[in-house]
């Protein structure tokens, strides 16, 4: 069997969504089941939704809510009696005047809910068995509401018990990502791009032959497309080098998704649902060699930079532990670090408790921050003993000034940090010289 992810533009409307249940039924051999976000945009509106009915700005909730039913109820009438819920919901929180994490779940869950019952409906339209799985039975999680954790173990278990007669009778199982629920049925979410997550976890679970991102690009690219017109495909990758790209910014890809299929050995493709006979990018535990030195160039923009500096440091032990619990209770992860006698300088994209995290660093010491930088990281295989690599790119950025650097950390991983207004200039400068031969058996035109 196979599992088919379907994300939000894969799903975006009537067209999408055919367009991609007839890429299900072509595959009807191969045993599917499939995995799907909610329609394109529809969680973040949902989240506007609750947002503004706790503010007390209830109209323009019940607004987006209009909205999101009209869309809904085009597709599947039977969605109009979930929005009657919906609305009583905004209602409460109106009346409260608080959006608490265990109710954002709850609200975002209608998304999933709904689109993989309208994907189960049409696919039965066209004439394909199918049969809908809620989930939220399905997928256990501890209460950690905005990225909960899978209880892997139950979650097998009522996996196994939903899928194989289904399966095995011809019919396509058709669950919503996402989304999951404690053991006492509280509703949660895996995070953002959680539902490539809850795919691998299905993959994994199911001992799938395969796992499928369907989404809206032909697969990973060794840059960005719209800063490099002439980026490539890469037709195989590893799954490190994968998640170490999904990781720095390749938004193509949820990092978490790599994990379970890894430990199965179970291979990942990602496959454009606007172009179904294409190859995509197939990532795998190990991948084949590539003449090329790096496969792909990522940049995560939006980088703060924060430098601690102390006399205090010098010489002393402890200093980087005391600074670190502070990330630590702020849940906050740091990208890269560099350090000298007296200072460090550490990079955040996560910015939402730095008021507090400084309030604390300066205790340490004098802080500096710093923003609009971009962190710009070199994906390939064996970087750390591959000789020239770091004095290759320093050669590309000549008339560029780098902020910070990190080598030798990772095998496949080395990045450094610009400011925003020279990362495009920094990413086409670096894949002009990394990329002007191509190793023909690893990359491809993209519309391959």
């Amino acid at each position: 069997m196979i599992v088919m992810k379907f994300g939000g533009t894969s799903v975006e409307d009537a067209t999408a969504i055919d367009r991609s249940c007839h890429i299900v039924r072509e595959r009807l051999s191969k045993q599917p089941f499939v995995v799907v976000s909610a329609l394109g945009g529809a969680t973040n509106g949902l989240l506007e939704a609750g947002s503004l009915a706790a503010r007390g700005e209830l109209d323009k909730a019940m607004t987006i809510a209009d909205r999101l039913e009209y869309r809904h109820t085009e597709l599947l009438p039977a969605a109009a009696e979930h929005f009657v819920r919906l609305r009583e919901l905004l209602k409460a929180l109106s009346a409260i005047g608080e959006f608490s994490p265990r109710t954002q779940d709850l609200i975002a869950s209608y998304g999933e809910a709904l689109s993989s019952l309208i994907f189960a409906d049409r696919l039965r339209k066209l004439g394909v068995e199918s049969v809908h799985v809620d989930a939220r039975q399905c997928i256990v999680t501890d209460d950690s509401f905005g990225k909960a954790a899978p209880l892997i173990e139950v979650t097998e278990s009522r996996l196994e018990q939903a899928a194989r007669s289904n399966l095995s009778a011809g019919r396509v199982i058709v669950m919503g990502g996402y989304i999951g629920s404690t053991l006492s049925g509280t509703i949660t979410t895996l995070g953002r791009g959680g539902s490539d997550y809850t795919a691998a976890i299905v993959g994994a679970t199911l001992k799938a032959e395969e796992i499928q991102i369907w989404t809206d690009v032909d697969g990973m690219m060794t840059a960005d497309p719209r800063i490099v017109a002439g980026a490539w495909k890469v037709k195989e990758i590893s799954f490190d080098e994968a998640s170490e790209l999904a990781y720095f910014g390749a938004k193509v890809l949820h990092p978490l998704t790599v994990l379970p299929a890894v430990e199965k050995n179970i291979p990942v493709y990602i496959l454009n649902s606007r172009k179904p006979n294409g190859t995509g990018t197939r990532i795998t535990r190990e991948a084949r060699p590539c003449r090329n030195v790096i496969k792909s160039i990522a940049c995560k923009r939006g980088i703060t930079v924060v430098t601690v500096s102390s006399s205090r440091m010098l010489m002393a032990h402890g200093f980087l532990r005391a600074l670190f619990e502070i990330f630590d209770r702020h849940h906050t992860s740091v990208d890269m670090v560099a350090t000298s006698e007296v200072s460090v300088s550490l990079t955040l994209d996560n910015v939402l408790s730095l008021d507090a995290i400084l309030k604390e660093l300066r205790q340490l010491g004098d802080v500096e921050v710093s923003s609009r930088t971009a962190l710009i990281c070199l994906v390939g295989n064996n970087l750390k003993y591959t000789p020239g690599v770091a004095s290759r790119a320093f050669g590309s950025l000549s008339q560029i000034n780098v902020l910070m650097v990190s080598h030798g950390a990772s095998n496949i991983n080395f990045s450094f940090l610009v400011t925003e207004r020279d990362a495009e200039a920094a990413i086409e400068k670096l894949h002009a010289d990394f990329f002007n031969e191509i190793d023909p058996e690893v990359f491809e035109p993209a519309n391959s």
